[in-house]
């Protein structure tokens, strides 16, 4: 589903972000990325839903290049990719239903779509009871599971998530890699960037580890254990 060949990234000021990557993550593999911060995590995955281009080499999704991507294609790219992230990047004065909506509502799908489709993807979320919360009404936890309704809610091929449980509590944490688990075992694709030992070690799933924009280590699941 997705490969780099022989991937360097270079910012300016010669900051070699990624070096020379070689990577392959198939159909619904569930994958998680390690490394200590600055490590090239969040680079490599920029370059999956292409909000980065490569310096050097190719990044392929579905066996195309994200380089032959025309830039007005761009979102329609993007629907196939669910991003979460540390900071939720929920709109405040939006309830969870609207929030999760609104991702719809940006693509043009109908009201009857959206009236079905949402209530079941906060359902399976486990927030189902919470749709007409706003988010300073909700648990941090709660929080990232609108996030992550709103990354199902187009049924991606693929959900990225770049340090989910930054800002969550042990618990949290553990039912955000729940969930996770939930949505590879769906079929989804899943690529978990963290340097949190518990998340990774709870995930339990295939390894790659990161070290100064060179991948160091690829472990099958269960081989790898953070010190």
């Amino acid at each position: 589903m997705v490969k780099f060949d022989w991937v360097s990234k270079i910012y300016k000021g010669d900051f070699s972000a990624l070096k020379e990557v070689n990577l392959e993550i198939k159909d619904g593999e569930f994958v998680s990325i390690v490394g200590q911060s600055g490590a090239g995590k969040s680079t490599l995955l920029k370059l999956i839903y292409a909000e980065e281009m490569p310096t050097e080499g190719t990044v392929y999704f579905e066996g195309s290049p994200t380089s032959s991507i025309n830039r007005k294609k761009l979102p329609l790219y993007r629907r196939n990719i669910g991003t979460i992230f540390q900071d939720f990047k929920l709109l405040p004065r939006k309830t969870a239903y609207e929030n999760v909506a609104f991702a719809l509502e940006v693509a043009s799908v109908s009201e009857e779509e959206i009236a079905e489709d949402v209530p079941q993807i906060l359902e399976i979320v486990g927030l189902g009871d919470k749709m007409e919360k706003y988010p300073y009404q909700l648990s941090m936890g709660e929080q990232q599971r609108v996030s992550f309704a709103r990354a199902l809610i187009h049924k991606p091929k693929i959900i990225i998530a770049d340090e989910p449980t930054g800002n969550l509590d042990p618990v949290s944490s553990w039912e955000i890699v729940n969930l996770m688990l939930r949505i590879n075992e769906l079929g989804t694709t899943v690529i978990l960037a963290s340097h949190d030992k518990y998340v990774v070690d709870k995930a339990n799933k295939r390894v790659i580890v990161i070290e100064n924009g060179k991948i160091i280590g690829d472990y099958e699941q269960g081989k790898y254990k953070l010190i």
